[in-house]
Formats: C-alpha cells, sequence, structure tokens
C-alpha cells in the first residue's frame, strides 16, 4: 500500500501507539501503550476503528503530518493547537483531512500528549500482539523508534460501518477535566501496613509537584516525606499502570505505561484507571494530590467509562 501519511515535523516524541502488549508481563516485556488510553480510545472509536487500534501519541506539539489521500480522522487529549491549513480543527471530532493538507499541532494550550487516530489505523508490524513503540526496548510502531522528519506511514483499510449522519463528535460534558494541578482518586495499597499512619496522611493531605523526571516510564513526585514503618524495600512484586511506589527517600513515583513489570519498593497506592488521563495529562512544574476511594467507587466509575465508549461506539455505526 502506498503511504497516506508522510511526518514533516515530529515534535518533542511522537510515537505509534495502540492499546498495548498484553500478555508478555511474566517474561518480563513492558506493556506500553497510551499514557491516556481514554483519549486514545474515543479517537479510534470516532473514526470507526476497533477502539485498540493503532495511531499516534503526540507529545507537547510541534509535529506536523501531510497527507496524500483523504483520510476521516480525530484528534483527542490534550488540546495542542491543532490546525490544518492553518484554520483551528475541533477536538473529540471526527473529521475529513483532504489529500495535500497539512495537519499541525502548534503547541500546549491545555494538557500534554495527544492522540490522532486515522479511519483504517497505523498500518506497521505486530510485535507480540501489537504495535505499540516500547522506546528502550527498541520495539513495536515503526523500527522501534520515535517518529523522523521523512517518514512516511501507510493507513489500512477505512472501516465501511460509519454513520452518514455527519460529523460525531464526544459531548463537551463528556471529555476528561485535564488541569495543570489535578486531584487524582486512588485506592491505598496493597502495601498500605508498610508505611506510618503519619505516612499515609502526609500522602493524602498535601500536593506533589512533577519533577523534569517524568515520562513514559513513570512520573516523579517531590513533597513531604511519606515515612515508612520498616524501610521502603519489599520482595518484587507486580506493578501496573498507575502504582505509587515510594522508595527510601519517601517521593512517590506513579508508573505509567512503559513502567517495569514487577517493582521493590512498597506501593502505597494505585491510581484508578479513570484518572490515569489527569496523570498523563499534567505538565513538569504541575502539582497531583491524592484522595483515597474504594475499590467499589473505582469499579463503579470504570463501568461507567466503558459504558460512555460503548454508547460512543453505537452512536458512530448507527
Amino acid at each position: 500500500m502506498k503511504p497516506s501519511l508522510e511526518v514533516l515535523e515530529p515534535g518533542l516524541l511522537t510515537t505509534v501507539q495502540d492499546g498495548g502488549r498484553w500478555g508478555y508481563q511474566q517474561y518480563g516485556m513492558v506493556v506500553s501503550g497510551p499514557m491516556d488510553p481514554f483519549a486514545l480510545q474515543a479517537a479510534n472509536v470516532l473514526v470507526g476503528n476497533d477502539r485498540n487500534e493503532a495511531g499516534l501519541e503526540i507529545t507537547m506539539g510541534r509535529a506536523a503530518f501531510g497527507f496524500h489521500r483523504d483520510c476521516l480522522i480525530a484528534i483527542a487529549g490534550a488540546d495542542l493547537g491543532a490546525t490544518v491549513d492553518g484554520e483551528p480543527v475541533p477536538m473529540w471530532c471526527g473529521f475529513t483531512v483532504k489529500k495535500g493538507q497539512v495537519l499541525r499541532f502548534q503547541g500546549p494550550v491545555c494538557g500534554v500528549r495527544a492522540y490522532l487516530a486515522i479511519a483504517g489505523g497505523i498500518d506497521v508490524p505486530v510485535v507480540m500482539g501489537s504495535k505499540s513503540t516500547y522506546l528502550r526496548g527498541r520495539i513495536g510502531g515503526l523500527a522501534g523508534r520515535a517518529l523522523k522528519k521523512g517518514d512516511a506511514l501507510v493507513v489500512g483499510t477505512a472501516p465501511g460501518n460509519l454513520s452518514k449522519e455527519g460529523k460525531i463528535c464526544l459531548s463537551r460534558r463528556h471529555l476528561p477535566r485535564y488541569a495543570r494541578n489535578p486531584t487524582v482518586r486512588v485506592v491505598l495499597g496493597p502495601d498500605h501496613e508498610s508505611f506510618t499512619q503519619e505516612g499515609v496522611h502526609t500522602f493524602l493531605h498535601h500536593r506533589y509537584t512533577v519533577t523534569a523526571q517524568a515520562d513514559r516510564m513513570g512520573y516523579r513526585l517531590q513533597g513531604p516525606r511519606i515515612t515508612h514503618r520498616h524501610g521502603a524495600d519489599i520482595l518484587s512484586d507486580a506493578t501496573v499502570m498507575g502504582t505509587v511506589q515510594v522508595p527510601a527517600d519517601g517521593q512517590p513515583i506513579i508508573l505509567m505505561a512503559d513502567r517495569q513489570t514487577t517493582g521493590g519498593y512498597a506501593r502505597i497506592a494505585t491510581v484508578i484507571s479513570v484518572d490515569l488521563p489527569l496523570v498523563a495529562q499534567t505538565l513538569a512544574g504541575g502539582t497531583i494530590a491524592f484522595h483515597a476511594v474504594s475499590v467499589e467507587e473505582a469499579q463503579r466509575l470504570a463501568v461507567e467509562r466503558e459504558q460512555l465508549l460503548r454508547l460512543l461506539m453505537a452512536g458512530v455505526r448507527s
């Protein structure tokens, strides 16, 4: 197939990501996938793709793409000032870009990472069940690396099940509430007993600054010291996206998409799935506060998010 999309400017970091490389953590292979899973899934649904199809994760903007054929696209996640031929384009909506037009992301207006989905998906090799780029492992995506100027991307065959009613958008009331200084909900544990009562209180009652050491692997935070009962080390145990580890210095680390499969630091909490986008869209220098909720509340919110995606799918394909 002929390339449909050309990278004119790659920006700070642009990679191919799909729903992630699941089923291989037992062998030490990380999941990868999008930092903001809801944004990629919503963008895919808006163009009729499978929700976990491969799209582009664009970090901080300053990226531009030329189209070699007409394409139905959607942009979700951070507002990075997207324009087509200099004209602003809608977020969280499906719309058509014509052959010869240029899509450009100027820079952050709100958030950090935008997701570009194209009807048909990005056609790159599947590695261990996924198209996602894992930069440290140099696998997936386009040759296991970030995109660079001159790269040509092939787009798959667009699905034929789209609504003919015109542009489909996600309602404003359902959009994630990205913020420079979000409060995110967590479920305490699984190593809750490793921390002093004072340490848990500190964690839940202070804001922590996102340091410059914040990337796809994890966000290192800085703030009041969280105290352990008998040291920070545990027998290495499983981690998930949103695990909050606290090493010996008492400064929390939120593990993200490219996290290691196991970790040896005590886990004070886990960010609930519906609030992971708020973490992924927080700039360095912003602050994060934590609010504890029950497992049942986290599950209820996750079910609501799933129902929203299913309703959106039904609307797009009706």
